[in-house]
């Protein structure tokens, strides 16, 4: 039992990935934390769904709905929706009104449901509505730039951008990046002195907070379905 993940890195600044993934008699899956919001849009038994999804700031357990299929867009750090503050978003999500297999509702106006071929041309529309907007601090800031700013302005800011502190973007970032590594074979030793863990106790805990998996299972593939495309399938 698996979940089969597609997933692209996306040529446009706003962008991270796009993905679209299908379960097979997959009824429950690991979530993953992650940093980023996104648009997802699925379909079950005939009927079309979107929601707005927030950063994730821990693991758990999702439901599956068995034959859904999905199509997500992952949107860069620093991006942000105009009209739904970063930080409420943050641990959950919104289910979006009104979607068909042809259009949803976001921000008061309908927009073409897009697939996974023209996710971009849907963001690139929304960007020029003001709808979807950016803080480009935060870029910059990612990019170990210093800002002439004081260090709670830029800390401020970058809440409000993103929803988390840059602390927490970090710990996040590394531990997915970690179980990346991990999937594809790297010893937990390896993984510890290439991402600066401390020790493996440290990289230990770091998984089973963020990941919700051990470096084990992650090298051998159990523990079930997980939200992480472990099979780097990762394409441009």
């Amino acid at each position: 039992m698996k979940l089969r993940f597609e997933t692209r890195r996306s040529d446009s600044p706003w962008v991270d990935t796009v993905w679209s993934c299908a379960s097979e008699q997959v009824t429950e899956m690991t979530s993953v934390a992650g940093v980023r919001w996104g648009l997802v849009f699925w379909e079950l038994d005939g009927q079309a769904y979107a929601a707005v999804t927030g950063p994730e700031t821990r693991t758990g357990a999702a439901p599956v709905p068995a034959g859904a299929t999905f199509t997500g867009i992952e949107f860069a750090i620093g991006t942000s929706l105009r009209a739904m503050p970063m930080a409420a978003l943050v641990d959950g999500g919104v289910e979006l009104p009104d979607t068909t297999r042809r259009a949803f509702r976001l921000d008061g106006a309908r927009w073409e449901t897009p697939g996974p071929d023209d996710a971009e041309a849907l963001v690139e529309r929304l960007v020029q509505a003001g709808i979807v907007v950016r803080d480009p601090l935060v870029a910059e800031v990612l990019r170990g730039h210093r800002p002439a700013l004081s260090e709670r302005t830029v800390e401020r800011r970058f809440r409000a951008a993103t929803g988390l502190t840059r602390g927490a973007v970090r710990q996040i970032e590394r531990a997915r990046t970690a179980a990346e590594l991990l999937a594809v074979g790297a010893s937990a030793a390896d993984v510890v002195a290439k991402l600066d863990y401390f020790d493996e106790p440290h990289l230990a805990r770091a998984l089973r907070s963020y990941v919700g998996r051990t470096a084990r299972q992650l090298r051998e593939g159990t523990g079930g379905a997980i939200a992480l495309d472990t099979d780097q399938r990762l394409t441009s």
